[in-house]
């Protein structure tokens, strides 16, 4: 089963020819182990009982860092993938709290339901929903709609149903069990849940706190390995959304926050749809700068001048790559 993301044919449609002058930048892979707990991402598998603000403190005092943040709260019942930024990283966290996100949760019915009116009743909520957020929540409560992306029955025993969600993110899974209660003639609560996916984020690779403090230890000791696996360039937060790559000398300029025109660009892959939050890198595919896209994949192929992306949120610094004026672009 797959998030809408997941799903997208991302081919890559190429602009115009352009190579990257190795003075400048650096590639995500070749950062320092110091550059990543500056600039980084970690999927933690949080445990229960702290609260994401409580692991994410305990993540800042593993590693010493000065700056830590968390992406999509879990409730301290909760369990499982709870994105981690280090350092300048946690200004990609909003971009991340609009993923989808899948969950595994066992239901219990307080009363004995058939199993193919369970089956029938999953079904029904597949697709658009309403819901009123709990009384205990960060959000105002009001009726909203949220999408339901895949809904999957795991195993029925007795008056317990295990079951795994695809979602949009702010959907609330305790609600969801309450309202599959209901249509299904009983009560029912929320028994058990585990996060497994938030993004691009997912219980394939996410380490626990011990984990952490292991692989920081190591680090100390002088062996980077494991500590290199546990920490993410910051730019693995941002698989999920559209990218387009621009040329050296349209770096500068980004990071000065001007918007980008099509001029600019290298290439951009083809599922760019108009407002689309939309990632912006460089040839060696350093993050610059987020942005709303101003126009469709095909349009910016079709024309060579004019704005393509409004720049909203600015990452990296200015002067890495020379300004424009000054830089000489080598031809291919």
């Amino acid at each position: 089963m797959e998030l809408p993301f997941e799903k997208l044919d991302r081919t890559i449609l190429v602009k115009k020819e352009a190579i990257t002058n190795e003075k400048y930048g650096k590639k995500p892979e070749y950062r320092t182990t110091e550059e990543l707990l500056n600039n980084g991402v970690l999927c933690l598998n949080k445990p229960e009982g702290p609260s994401s603000h409580n692991v994410a403190d305990f993540v800042k005092k593993i590693l010493k860092t000065e700056k830590v943040g968390h992406g999509g709260t879990l409730d301290p019942i909760v369990t499982g993938v709870l994105p981690i930024s280090l350092g300048r990283a946690t200004k990609i966290m909003e971009a991340l709290l609009k993923a989808g996100k899948e969950y595994v949760c066992l239901m219990h019915l307080h009363s004995n339901v058939s199993q193919s009116n369970i089956h029938k009743a999953f079904k029904e909520f597949i697709g658009k929903i309403t819901q009123l957020p709990p009384l205990k929540s960060a959000v105002k409560r009001q009726f909203r709609e949220r999408e339901i992306y895949y809904l999957e029955i795991l195993e029925i025993k007795n008056q317990d149903v295990l079951f795994v969600v695809g979602c949009q993110a702010g959907t609330y899974i305790r609600t969801l069990c309450v309202q599959i209660g209901k249509m299904l003639g009983t009560n029912a609560h929320m028994q058990q849940l585990v996060r497994t996916k938030a993004g691009p984020f997912n219980d394939k690779e996410w380490y626990s706190l011990q984990d952490i403090k292991d692989a920081c230890t190591l680090y100390l000791e002088g062996n980077e390995n494991e500590i290199k696996k546990v920490i993410k360039p910051v730019e693995f937060a941002l698989q999920h959304l559209p990218k387009v790559w621009v040329i050296d000398s349209a770096v500068d300029s980004l990071c000065h926050g001007t918007n980008l025109s099509i001029p600019g660009i290298y290439k951009i892959e083809n599922c760019i749809k108009k407002d689309d939050l939309t990632a912006v890198f460089t040839l060696k595919n350093e993050l610059i700068c987020l942005g709303r896209s101003l126009m469709f994949s095909e349009d910016i192929m079709k024309n060579n001048k004019g704005s393509a992306v409004i720049i909203t949120r600015v990452f990296m610094d200015p002067e890495v790559y020379p300004h424009y004026k000054k830089f000489v672009e080598r031809k291919p």
